[in-house]
């Protein structure tokens, strides 16, 4: 490995650690009334996944000189959505699923009615993180962080896109059907993620904030397709959750609509386009490193 790539994974280890930590400190003692809900909680945040959406935090508040902690802030706030969503995703009432980051889901090492309210609450825990008192100098931008989060995970964003996901079963998607779906489901946290990140520092011109949002845009999608690559060509072992669930579940995916090899080419046709977004933004090698990184992660 060349030193530049090891010093990408010493800084990505490093951001993984910390979100570890503050994530550990937001969330409620698993010995606190009611412990068995905080217990969940913790569960399904604690003690797995590559942390790629806090990574996209921190590596673009590198660009606006983003102080540390607030950026921190914001990658919880991110990851706590990402968590809640996985925990309902898994349920019986939407995938069905029993593994998630290489143990039992949450549903099932808990129940049903625990995994609900875990999920419940995580998402509510997001925002009370984000609304923290003096987080920004400016609390109008802080609002406007609070805004963006919740568009990304409700209705015009992640939920939605999980709705057109379900009523998509046993139907094959059209390609802009299916980038509609997952500029939804997948694409609109990491894209908030990227934009919360340039959020916690000094503010960019219109053409660079742009620039960093069409990167966003098509990082989301490109951890998409890799993500229908990985579920068809990578075991349960390697992926942490059980493998072929999309192709023994009728689900479209990149992989069922353009075949195997054509959904390596789109992906690393998305990683060029994503990595030409950012030819004008100074300090942006981590932001190119991440996308280089989600096309070849293998979990």
């Amino acid at each position: 490995m060349s030193s530049q790539g090891t010093a990408f994974q010493t800084w990505m280890a490093e951001i993984q650690d910390r979100t570890e930590i503050a994530l550990g400190n937001f969330l409620p003692d698993a010995a606190t009334s009611p412990s068995r809900l905080h217990q969940a909680m913790r569960y399904g945040v604690l003690g797995g996944g590559k942390r790629v959406r806090p990574l996209l935090v921190h590596a673009a508040g590198e660009i606006v000189g983003a102080n540390a902690d607030a950026l921190d802030t914001a990658a919880c706030a991110v990851e706590l959505i990402h968590a809640y969503s996985l925990v309902h995703d898994d349920m019986p009432c939407m995938d069905d699923d029993v593994l998630r980051r290489g143990k039992p889901t949450v549903h099932v090492q808990f129940d049903e009615a625990t995994a609900l309210l875990a999920g419940d609450a995580l998402q509510t825990l997001a925002f009370q993180v984000l609304a923290r008192p003096a987080l920004l100098a400016d609390p109008a931008r802080q609002v406007g962080m609070l805004a963006l989060l919740a568009q990304a995970s409700g209705s015009r964003g992640m939920a939605g896109g999980q709705a057109i996901d379900l009523e998509s079963v046993g139907r094959q998607l059209d390609r802009s059907e299916l980038e509609h779906m997952h500029i939804h489901k997948t694409g609109a946290l990491i894209r908030a993620s990227v934009l919360l990140g340039a959020q916690c520092g000094s503010p960019l011109d219109e053409a660079r904030m742009g620039a960093l949002d069409h990167y966003g845009k098509l990082v989301g999608l490109l951890f998409q397709v890799v993500d229908d690559i990985l579920d068809a060509d990578a075991d349960t072992a390697t992926l942490g959750k059980t493998a072929g669930k999309d192709a023994a579940n009728n689900k479209p995916t990149y992989v069922s609509l353009l075949g195997l090899a054509d959904a390596r080419r789109l992906a690393e046709e998305l990683l060029q386009e994503a990595l030409g977004t950012l030819d004008n933004l100074d300090n942006s090698d981590r932001l190119a490193a991440l996308a280089r990184f989600i096309v070849h992660r293998s979990f």
